[in-house]
């Protein structure tokens, strides 16, 4: 077991004994220390957010949204190691979804429903949620390393109740696994705002190039179940998210499939945009996100 390992393992063992507004207290002073000495992942959220608000945007009001930002990034930390701990009750209360009905009325008919999401506000809570209200979940997960990290992360979120799919190395496709999920009425949410591998499909974003994942819009064209784009961002009580959608599939008229899929997944990046420039500070965002 490597240190990266023994600290999750602390986190999820220690953080979750601690009074709230003692963990809080911790995970708020760490990331103002991380913002006061700007290290690699505080400089490139700074980068990232400056894209989401713009050049006229003061410095110093630049500077207050990355501490912010920080905040909101050590918050999720300290709520999902304190997430096993809670009840049922607790998880229900601790997360507000606008369109609760939509998914509802879907699982109700027994169709499955796909769902881009950000790496924003409590992508973990919003799970549990799901699972809480009796709804079945599956998803996948990037393979972290190193592998026990990515196996300690997988038992986490599968004790919460929800099945996650390796990106590689599974006994079949993700993509297959999930189209069987859907047609059983499954909730499928999937992070949808980076992808900077080959595979991803380039989209405008913000002004600028990147690549996004092409799952979610492959998912809904072979499927047919509905597709929604999800903001999501903390209140001081709780996590909450918005739902846009079911958004319009594009037919064969428009093109082939992989006209189909570009066309998709830009109306994708459009949505994931329209919900981090409402709520940038909680955009989780300290990697490299655009191509230039």
């Amino acid at each position: 077991m490597n240190l990266t390992e023994l600290g999750f393992l602390a986190g999820w063992r220690l953080v979750r004994a601690l009074p709230r507004p003692v963990a809080a207290a911790a995970f708020n002073a760490g990331a103002d220390r991380a913002h006061r000495r700007r290290g690699a992942g505080a400089t490139r959220l700074r980068a990232n957010l400056r894209r989401v608000v713009g050049a006229e945007l003061p410095e110093a009001e630049l500077d207050d949204l990355v501490r912010r930002g920080l905040r909101s990034y050590a918050r999720y930390w300290m709520e999902a190691f304190r997430l096993p701990s809670l009840s049922r009750d607790q998880i229900l209360a601790g997360f507000r979804l606008d369109g609760t009905e939509l998914l509802a009325a879907d699982v109700a008919a027994g169709r499955g429903a796909v769902v881009a999401l950000p790496h924003a506000g409590n992508w973990d809570m919003a799970g549990a949620w799901v699972v809480a209200n009796g709804w079945p979940l599956s998803t996948v997960m990037e393979r972290l390393k190193p592998e026990g990290v990515y196996q300690r992360f997988t038992a986490f979120r599968e004790r919460l109740g929800m099945e996650i799919l390796p990106t590689t190395g599974g006994v079949r496709p993700p993509l297959d696994v999930l189209t069987d999920r859907l047609a059983a009425g499954a909730v499928v949410p999937l992070l949808a705002d980076r992808d900077l591998s080959a595979r991803g499909v380039e989209v405008d974003f913000f002004g600028g190039r990147t690549r996004m994942p092409p799952g979610p819009a492959l998912l809904a064209l072979r499927t047919g179940e509905p597709l929604y784009v999800a903001s999501m961002w903390y209140e001081p009580d709780a996590a909450c998210a918005s739902l846009e959608g079911p958004l319009p599939v594009p037919g064969p008229e428009v093109g082939n499939l992989d006209v189909r899929v570009r066309s998709l997944t830009q109306r994708i990046a459009d949505g994931l945009a329209a919900g981090i420039a409402r709520h940038p500070e909680d955009w989780h965002m300290l990697q490299r996100m655009w191509l230039d």
